[in-house]
C-alpha cells in the first residue's frame, strides 16, 4: 500500500497476497464460512461440532493449499490487469478443489458431497473475497488515505515546532551565538518537518531528525538529557513513515525527563531480526508524575500511519516496568525501488 499511496485515483486490483494482514483476513473469513456451513448442516445443536469437523477436515488443508499457491504466485497476479488476474485466482481454486477431491478422497473418511458442489462452494467463497477486498480497497483507497496520512501529520507538526522554539528562546539570553546556529538548525528540521510526508522515508534520515531534535532539547535540558543510541544493526535501507519516532522522543523527553531533577537516559536501539525491523524507545518513567496526559493521542496516531502503511505487518507496544517506560515498533522491511 505504501507504494500506491501516492496515486491519486483508485483501480481495483488483487490484494496483495504476502501480506499477513490479507491473509490473516482470508483466514478469517474462510473459517467463519465453514462455521455457517456447520450450522446450516446441523440437524440439531449437538450436531454442530461433529459437522464442523467434517467440514473443516476438507477446508482447511484446501485453505493451506491456496494460500500457499497464492502467496507463491503473487507477483505474478500484480503483474495482471485486475479481471484477468481474478479469473487466475477462480481457476486456481477450481483446480486446487479438483486435485483435492481426486486424491484427498480416499485419505480422508468424511461423508463426501459431489465436486461440482464443492465447485460451487469454492466459486462462492472466492467471488466473496474478491468483492470484499475489491471494496477494502476502495475505503482505503490512496487518495482516502493521503487525506487521512496528511491529517495525522498535521497533528504532529505543532507539537515538534512548539518545542523546538522553546528550546531556541531558553538559549537566547544566556548564549546569542549559540542560539543562533539552533536555528540554522531548527530551518534544516523545519523544511523536513513541513516536506510532504506521505510517503516513506529512508529510516537514516528519521534519525538524522531525531538526533537534531535531541540536540536542540539537550540546549534547553543540558545535563538532565542523556541519550544512548544503538543502532549498529540498524538496516540502513530500509524505509519507514516519517515522523515516527520524532514524536515518541518528545513523549519521552516531556514524560521522562521534564519531570525529573536528577539526569535521565533515552535508549533508542534499531535493529533488523528476521525481516523485520525493530525500534525500541526506553525512557525513565515516574509513576507518580502529572506529565503523563496526552502520551496516548501520540501513540495513537503513530499506530494509524503504521496501519495505514503497512496494515497488520507492522506494530506498536508499550511496556511500564518500575523505572522505565518502553516503546516496541515493528515493521517489515521495505526497501527502496530500485
Amino acid at each position: 500500500m505504501a507504494s500506491s499511496i501516492n496515486q491519486n485515483a483508485y483501480s481495483s486490483a488483487l490484494p496483495n497476497f504476502r501480506n499477513l494482514g490479507i491473509l490473516l483476513r482470508i483466514l478469517l473469513l474462510v473459517n467463519l464460512a465453514a462455521v455457517a456451513a456447520a450450522i446450516v448442516k446441523s440437524a440439531a445443536p449437538q450436531d454442530f461440532l461433529p459437522r464442523l469437523l467434517d467440514v473443516s477436515v476438507v477446508v482447511q488443508p484446501l485453505l493451506m493449499l491456496s494460500l500457499l499457491a497464492l502467496v507463491a504466485l503473487n507477483d505474478l497476479l500484480k503483474r495482471l490487469p485486475y479481471y484477468l488476474g481474478a479469473i487466475v485466482v477462480i481457476a486456481l481454486e477450481f483446480g486446487l478443489t479438483t486435485l483435492f477431491y481426486v486424491y484427498g478422497r480416499p485419505l480422508l473418511a468424511v461423508e463426501w458431497a459431489s465436486l461440482e458442489r464443492y465447485w460451487l462452494l469454492t466459486l462462492v467463497v472466492t467471488v466473496t473475497l474478491l468483492f470484499y477486498f475489491d471494496l477494502r480497497g476502495r475505503a482505503l483507497s490512496p487518495a482516502l488515505s493521503e487525506a487521512r496520512l496528511q491529517a495525522l501529520q498535521a497533528r504532529i507538526r505543532p507539537h515538534f515546532l512548539f518545542n523546538s522554539i522553546n528550546a531556541v528562546l531558553s538559549l537566547i539570553r544566556q548564549d546569542p551565538k549559540r542560539a543562533e546556529g539552533a536555528l540554522e538548525d531548527m530551518a534544516d528540521l523545519f523544511r523536513v518537518v513541513m516536506a510532504d510526508n506521505r510517503e516513506l522515508t529512508p529510516i537514516a534520515r528519521e534519525v538524522e531528525l531525531c538526533r537534531e531534535y535531541l540536540s536542540l532539547e539537550q540546549l534547553r535540558l543540558g545535563d538532565r538529557l542523556k541519550v544512548e543510541w544503538h543502532v549498529d544493526n540498524m538496516p540502513g535501507d530500509a524505509r519507514i513513515p516519517p515522523l515516527v519516532l520524532q514524536p515518541l522522543l518528545e513523549n519521552a523527553v516531556y514524560h521522562g525527563i521534564e519531570p525529573r531533577t536528577e539526569p535521565g537516559v533515552i535508549s533508542i536501539n534499531i535493529y533488523l531480526a528476521r525481516e523485520q525491523v525493530h525500534a525500541v524507545l526506553r525512557n525513565p518513567y515516574e509513576h507518580e508524575g502529572n506529565h503523563h496526559a496526552g502520551n496516548k493521542m501520540a501513540l495513537a496516531n503513530i499506530r494509524e500511519r503504521l496501519q495505514l502503511h503497512f496494515d497488520a505487518e507492522a506494530s506498536l507496544t508499550t511496556k511500564v516496568s518500575d523505572e522505565a517506560y518502553q516503546v516496541h515498533i515493528t515493521m517489515p522491511y521495505v526497501k527502496a525501488q530500485p
